[in-house]
């Protein structure tokens, strides 16, 4: 089992770790992880580990057995051995546009209230295709709604409920191609803006940033029809 401190502070840039065991093809894992694992739409963190001996960059992260996160070495190296302590070190700036950009696709969703039935979330920019029979018409009106969320500065935060909750207000799950995974616990929700005031609410394992204006300016790009039923939107960081 690897502890996602990820999920319980999404701003951690570094922080120790021990490594508990080795894959076949060279990855590592470790006691807990700053880096998230591919899922979700969302790719893998990259980074490096350093320890008393060495040091190697990380490709990426996946999901392993079980709880476990796998680091990927970015190339074959030497590993830190079993029960070594080593020092994580994300690259942050690519962790934080994910951050931005997957923070920005749940008002992406929010704006355009159909299923999604699928997702990408990029360094620049992201998509999510939607369960909709025609474009958007009015693209910068569009745009508009996204960036007066954004520039409302609202706070962005994660909590958790029970599957029976869930049961109980299933409009909270958007995706359409992907559900929330069920028998592992709680369910964590993802909730921007408070109270009477939330725009949105959804399950979803992401790292997002704290509040919406941390996201800047927004810019949509291409809208491609992907099926008699499906529309591809684009979203860009602008600046």
């Amino acid at each position: 089992m690897t502890t996602p401190l990820f999920r319980e502070d999404a701003y951690l840039r570094d922080a120790s770790g021990v490594v508990t065991g080795h894959t076949p093809e060279g990855g590592i894992i470790l006691d807990q992880s700053i880096f998230y694992p591919t899922g979700g739409g969302q790719p893998g963190d990259s980074g490096t580990l350093s320890w008393d001996s060495g040091a190697l960059s990380i490709a990426t992260a996946i999901k392993g057995d079980g709880d476990s996160i796998i680091l990927v070495p970015a190339e074959p190296r030497a590993l830190p051995g079993l029960g070594a302590t080593v020092m994580q070190s994300l690259d942050w700036e690519r962790r934080y546009a994910h951050m931005r950009v997957h923070t920005a696709l749940h008002l992406l969703s929010v704006a355009l209230p159909f299923g999604v039935t699928g997702g990408s979330v990029g360094a620049g920019r992201g998509r999510l295709d939607f369960d909709m029979a025609d474009a958007p018409e009015d693209r910068e009106g569009l745009q508009d709604v996204l960036n007066s969320h954004v520039t409302s500065d609202m706070r962005v935060r994660a909590e958790w409920i029970n599957e029976a909750e869930l049961d109980a207000n299933p409009s909270m799950v958007k995706t359409l191609s992907v559900q929330p995974p069920r028998g592992a616990g709680d369910i964590r929700l993802v909730r921007i803006g408070e109270g009477d005031a939330t725009v949105d609410l959804q399950p979803c394992g992401g790292t997002h940033v704290a509040r919406t204006g941390e996201i800047g300016a927004l810019r949509i790009g291409k809208i491609e029809k992907k099926g008699r039923m499906n529309r591809r939107v684009y979203l860009h960081l602008d600046g």
